[in-house]
């Protein structure tokens, strides 16, 4: 068994109102928690929670996972990230990622055109803004013409790259200070870092400096069967978005997923939900008692994880009763 160097917790957390994370933050440092790394879907932004985490902690490493190379210009999102590594003088972590075409063009109105492309050129000229150097940049995606910040840099400022398949994947390995995965298996894990690994060892680099963080989804109940429905709604609403479609795809699990799909294309939502075997369920996300939860956690770790982000799930629907819950959970699973 490997042990784990680190150890994240994902927020914003359900139930728990931001003004309110300041003691749970606190708790979680206090008690193991290694790190607090944000997500941008339809909950916030990625950036408010740490820089409030910037104030309440002392230790723990911060970072985005993810921002969007669409929502934001290049030149925005490397200032973004020059403020939060002076609040947190060598704490923070930008990472940053497509998301999908449902945030970026449903949500945003921004074409989601050359997804590799845009991310690998946005990820270029963050790093060079935030190393200090003027940018010049001229792609099919990406202009930014002599920009450079004129405020000191609190850095370096490590940036890490989301990453699902092949190109994304040896693009990180390549050229990222290291890569951040989710939505799989800890047995998938290892096909996934053979791409990272392929991209360092061409790159000259060694594989071993590319870090690797993976967001757990978990919920922590005896009620295995209630927990699984929930993480049904989560697969489905994940899984059914192109780009975690194809990549489940590249992972082998066409044939497990396809009625799924069928039945969401479909408009029959609940079908969907029912057609996600156990066999899913029980890969991607994480379900059982606190020692099962953490002991599954562990497995992402001995499959070359260092940084397992466990984003804490509650049974219950209702925002007014899952804050508890989501405390409780956060103390159960630290390490």
């Amino acid at each position: 068994m490997t042990a784990a160097t680190r150890w994240g917790l994902s927020v914003p957390l359900m139930g728990v109102p931001l003004h309110e994370h300041k003691e749970i933050l606190q708790r979680a440092e206090a008690s193991g928690y290694t790190d607090i790394w944000s997500l941008e879907v339809d909950q916030g932004d990625a950036f408010t929670p740490l820089a409030l985490a910037a104030a309440w902690t002392e230790r723990a490493r911060l970072g985005t996972a993810i921002a969007s190379s669409f929502t934001r210009g290049p030149m925005t999102l490397a200032m973004t990230a020059a403020s939060l590594a002076e609040a947190a003088p060598g704490r923070f972590v930008l990472g940053i990622g497509t998301a999908s075409a449902t945030i970026v063009q449903d949500w945003n109105g921004i074409p989601f055109e050359k997804p590799y492309t845009r991310t690998r050129d946005v990820f270029r000229a963050v790093r060079t803004a935030l190393a200090g150097q003027r940018v010049a940049v001229e792609t099919a995606t990406t202009r930014v013409n002599g920009f450079r910040i004129s405020r000191p840099v609190a850095g370096p400022v490590p940036v890490f790259l989301a990453a699902l398949r092949g190109r994304m994947l040896r693009l990180a390995g390549a050229e990222a200070d290291g890569v951040i995965i989710n939505w799989l298996g800890a047995e998938d894990v290892p096909r996934v870092l053979r791409e990272v690994h392929a991209g360092a060892e061409q790159a000259g680099r060694d594989p071993a400096s590319v870090e690797v963080v993976c967001r757990v989804f978990v919920t922590v109940s005896e009620d295995r069967e209630a927990s699984r429905a929930i993480a049904r709604r989560y697969i489905a609403a994940y899984l059914t978005v192109p780009v975690y479609a194809a990549f489940h795809e590249w992972l082998g699990r066409s044939d497990l997923l396809r009625p799924m799909h069928a039945a969401w294309n479909a408009g029959d939502r609940r079908a969907a939900l029912a057609a996600i075997p156990d066999e899913v369920v029980d890969a991607v996300y994480v379900v059982g008692d606190a020692a099962y939860c953490k002991a599954r956690i562990q497995a992402y770790v001995d499959a070359g994880v260092q940084t397992p982000l466990i984003y804490p799930v509650p049974l219950s629907t209702d925002w007014a009763t899952q804050g508890e819950e989501i405390r409780a959970t956060v103390e159960a699973l630290a390490p």
